[in-house]
């Protein structure tokens, strides 16, 4: 009682006791917002309410009685209802009983108990309800003990995890999901079940997959999820992309990292700096050209040329067969991969004026997020190379802010367009055009004029006049 006394002057709840008693119906809080009252955890503006008997009918009465009166959004077909009141979301359903054919995870239901409610949910810490009826109000009921599988950090499923996962596969991801964001463990009986019923993640859909993908790599150490995927094989069927990122091959005694393990801890050290999920999955796809141009070179050892260029032309292939956002967010990924080495680069070498204005040019106002990235991206055990880098970068972050007050490179356009060369000189659009615009942009990345429209029209005529072109106006 005492995790639910935040809430018991909500006038939603009391709305809803009411409303049982009236009717003389069980009525209960169910799911994770009974969950997340014990873990402390998060705004818990999303409630689901069970009724042993019609949820829609249920829910016309409890907006009746709150003030103003909200309007129910009611689903026929599902035998659920919604009303938004204030901050609060409520979803009402009537208690049932699922079963499932193998071609579907859409379950048949049927009426049923409380208890049948709460036998069908995926797992234990998710099947607990609070009681709103009046002389019960609060009162917490715990049939399969997910109170003790809260406090001992434990994601079981109510009933057989075979039948369980076999059922409804997404519960495998769902499983895994909960035990990376909780940093909980799966019961080991419940963790073999999940790799003996992968093959079932085929009639999930590619979308509801990716969701709980999502969920993973925010959590607060990604890895743990997505090791858990790989050990139970569901990575295998995701995301096969990674998984050849797995290995180390060794010539003449010259081996390279394991880049599957060095891009999760790249994964957890953007986490522990940014909740951007889309700079998340840039570090989660950063070398993932590395199989497809690893070579070894006699003297040299392991290379890896262009694994951002050919890694940025990935993404969007990557991103379609994940049905994951073909827009912005997926350019900015691609964008990442492509440059996630330039900081590097010049933490290494001396960091030129020229070399910061390209990047600037380059990564525009997503530079800082790549200064994040590329941070991340040192996993390396020697602590003093480890030093050394970060030192460098912030010479580097220094640089980006000096060149950008003075050159205003962030987000910059060259000032002589492609149709001011056409007009000033007279002629159609071309490749040499874009060879003219080319020499105007390189020379003000160099340095080697100022980034004002005086000096960049007076190179404009130099270069036309050696291409043979005469200006037809100034």
């Amino acid at each position: 009682m005492s995790t639910f006394k935040h809430y018991i002057e909500n006038r939603i709840f009391h709305s809803v006791s009411e409303v049982a008693d009236e009717m003389q119906l069980m009525a209960c809080v169910v799911g994770g917002f009974v969950r997340d009252c014990f873990l402390a955890r998060g705004d818990k503006n999303d409630i689901d309410i069970a009724v042993v008997g019609s949820g829609i009918d249920f829910a016309h009465l409890v907006a009746l009685k709150l003030r103003p009166s909200p309007d129910v959004k009611f689903f026929k077909n599902f035998g659920t209802a919604m009303i938004q009141y204030k901050e609060w979301k409520v979803e009402f359903v009537g208690a049932r009983k699922e079963s499932y054919r193998s071609d579907s995870r859409k379950p048949l239901v049927e009426d049923g108990t409380l208890e049948d409610d709460q036998r069908r949910r995926d797992f234990t810490i998710n099947a607990m309800a609070f009681d709103l009826r009046m002389d019960h109000f609060g009162e917490l009921i715990d049939p399969f003990y997910g109170m003790k599988d809260l406090e001992d950090k434990i994601i079981r499923t109510p009933l057989d995890p075979d039948i369980t996962f076999s059922d409804d596969p997404l519960r495998m991801m769902r499983a895994i999901r909960f035990a990376s964001q909780l940093d909980f463990t799966i019961e080991a009986g419940c963790y073999s079940a999940i790799s003996r019923n992968t093959g079932r993640l085929v009639i999930v859909s590619m979308e509801r997959i990716v969701d709980e993908l999502n969920f993973i790599i925010q959590s607060p150490k990604p890895s743990k999820g997505f090791r858990m995927l790989d050990e139970t094989g569901l990575l295998t069927l995701i995301f096969p992309e990674l998984l050849e990122l797995k290995g180390v091959e060794t010539i003449d005694g010259k081996g390279h990292k394991d880049n599957f393990y060095h891009t999760l801890a790249v994964l957890d050290n953007v986490a522990l700096t940014s909740e951007n999920l889309w700079l998340r999955w840039s570090a989660l796809l950063h070398d993932i050209a590395k199989p497809a141009t690893k070579k070894f070179v006699q003297g040299t050892g392991w290379t890896f040329h262009a694994h951002d260029f050919k890694g940025s032309k990935m993404v969007s292939k990557i991103f379609r067969r994940l049905k994951l956002p073909m827009n912005e967010k997926m350019k900015f990924v691609e964008k990442m991969v492509l440059l996630h080495l330039r900081p590097i680069v010049l933490a290494e070498e001396s960091v030129t004026d020229s070399a910061v204005r390209r990047l600037l040019f380059e990564a525009g106002d997503d530079v800082d997020e790549l200064m994040l990235l590329c941070e991340a991206d040192i996993t390396s055990k020697n602590q003093v190379k480890v030093k050394n880098f970060l030192e460098n970068f912030e010479i580097v972050r220094r640089k980006l802010v000096e060149i950008e007050e003075k050159d205003k490179m962030r987000n910059w356009q060259p000032p002589i367009s492609g149709d001011l060369i056409m007009r000033t000189f007279g002629i159609p659009p071309s490749r040499l055009v874009g060879e003219i615009k080319d020499v105007i942009t390189e020379a003000i990345l160099e340095g080697q004029i100022p980034n004002d429209y005086e000096a960049a029209f007076r190179l404009m005529i130099e270069e036309g006049k050696k291409q043979g072109l005469k200006p037809i106006r100034t």
